[in-house]
This record gives structure tokens, C-alpha cells and sequence, in this order.
């Protein structure tokens, strides 16, 4: 659980290109329902809004997870995530990470500067600051996911296309990989819906079973609505099914 929403925000969808025309605006909400075996562990949402920095307007999202019930007396998870984007061009201005997950916190902002190819972090737990390089159209972890959705081609990728952006995380970039699957039906809360199917490449060890233990369903249409995130864990397994959504920018398509 303690891991499972930073891997949602930032394998749900896939590109690593400049965006085109948005897939998504100000007012778009999704909430996630989390499940741990057959025991609801906690939910997940994501929102847009809007912001002004420097006078320019962004978007400003918004990601939260936490636990519930049971899940939330034995492992207390709230964390929040948030990103300044550019509307032009996808990148971050700005992220916000605030986290508390099992007593285990942090508190950090990070301000980009692109044009320099610099970001500068802020630790307010710790109170340090750090200035690292990082290459061009780096994302952070949230902002990753609103870029990716905007891949210009994404409906031309073919089976075993694997695709990469570079991800700041933790004081590191890091080379995200996303391998295309395939496509297929599947039942959602809403219906039957058309999906493409992703598989992050994801480092095994302490927490995944093994290298490609994420599989991630995302709709396969303009919106490219997250639908569903399976993760084999190295103790059990965790899914992630769409609860909710509103203000989505194109019509949401199901199958009679």
C-alpha cells in the first residue's frame, strides 16, 4: 500500500513528447478505489484545476491517497502530491510533496527552472535546499501523468513498443520505460469499456515480484481515462479500479 500511489500517478498512461492538443482540462476528477486481495486498503483521486504563477496561467493538480477502515488502523497512509504545469508546453513549474505513510514523512517542494535545465528542492522536514541538473522536459512525478496522456501518436504504438520519459523523484531523474501490451474489453463500474494495456518496467526486489509485475489499463479513447492498475506484490497483490470521474474534456465511451 505504501508504495502504491506513487506508481499510480506515474504509470497509469504513456508518451514522451511534447503534448499536442490536451486530453484533459481544469475541473477533470477521478477517485480510485484501492484493494488489497479482497479488503478495500483505501482511495486514490486526482483533480485539475487552475492556477496563476508569474502571472501565466497552469494547470494546478492535485493527487491524494489514503487508507480506510481497517487498512488505515494498521498502516496509515495520507499523502499529497501536487504540480504547476505549463498549458503549453506539459512541463512543471512546480511540485508539492507532503506524505505520511506509517509515520514515515516528508515535506518537500521543488521549482524547475527549464530553461536552465535546473530544479531547486526545498525540505521543509529537513530544512535543506538543493539546486540538481536534470535534462530537458523532465517531469515529476505528478506532472507525468497529465504529459503522457497528450502522446501525439499513441493510437499508432504496436505490440511490444516500449516508450520512455525521464521522471524526477527523490532527488533523482530517472528513465520511466512503458511497454505496450495490447488492447482489450473490460468491465468497469460504468460498463464495458475499450482499453489499451500498458506494462511499466519496474524494478524488482523488496516490493514487486519481479520486473513487469504492473499491468495498467487505460481507455482507449481521447480522454485516456485511467481504468484499472494490477501490481504483484512481493506479498500479495493490489488493485486499483476507477470509482468515479467528472469533467472529463471528450465523452467517456462504454460498450452495450
Amino acid at each position: 500500500m505504501k508504495k502504491l500511489f506513487l506508481f499510480f500517478v506515474l504509470i497509469i498512461t504513456v508518451s514522451f513528447d511534447s503534448p499536442q492538443e490536451d486530453a484533459y482540462g481544469v475541473g477533470e476528477w477521478f477517485k480510485f478505489r484501492i484493494h488489497y486481495g479482497i479488503v478495500n486498503a483505501g482511495y486514490a483521486t486526482l483533480e485539475v484545476k487552475e492556477a496563476s504563477l508569474n502571472n501565466k496561467k497552469t494547470f494546478h493538480v492535485v493527487g491524494k491517497g489514503y487508507t480506510t477502515g481497517m487498512s488505515r488502523f494498521f498502516f496509515k497512509v495520507d499523502d499529497l502530491y501536487e504540480s504547476y504545469i505549463d498549458k503549453e508546453t506539459g512541463n512543471p513549474y512546480q511540485f508539492v510533496r507532503k506524505i505520511d505513510e506509517g509515520g514515515y514523512t516528508k515535506n518537500q517542494e521543488g521549482f524547475f527552472d527549464q530553461s536552465t535545465n535546473r530544479v531547486v528542492v526545498k525540505d521543509y522536514k529537513h530544512k535543506t535546499e538543493k539546486t540538481l541538473y536534470i535534462p530537458k522536459n523532465t517531469q515529476d512525478i505528478l506532472s507525468a501523468f497529465y504529459y503522457l496522456r497528450n502522446y501525439p501518436t499513441i493510437d499508432k504504438l504496436k505490440i511490444g513498443d516500449s516508450v520512455a520519459i525521464d521522471m524526477f523523484f527523490d532527488n533523482e531523474t530517472t528513465k520511466f520505460k512503458l511497454k505496450f501490451i495490447g488492447r482489450e474489453n473490460i468491465t468497469t463500474k460504468f460498463g464495458v469499456v475499450s482499453a489499451m494495456i500498458f506494462r511499466p518496467l519496474v524494478q524488482s526486489g523488496r516490493v514487486f515480484k519481479e520486473q513487469e509485475s504492473l499491468t495498467v489499463w487505460i481507455s482507449d479513447d481521447d480522454n485516456k481515462v485511467p481504468l484499472r492498475i494490477k501490481a504483484s506484490l512481493a506479498v500479495g497483490s493490489i488493485k486499483a479500479d476507477i470509482e468515479g470521474y467528472r469533467g472529463l474534456k471528450n465523452p467517456f465511451k462504454t460498450k452495450k
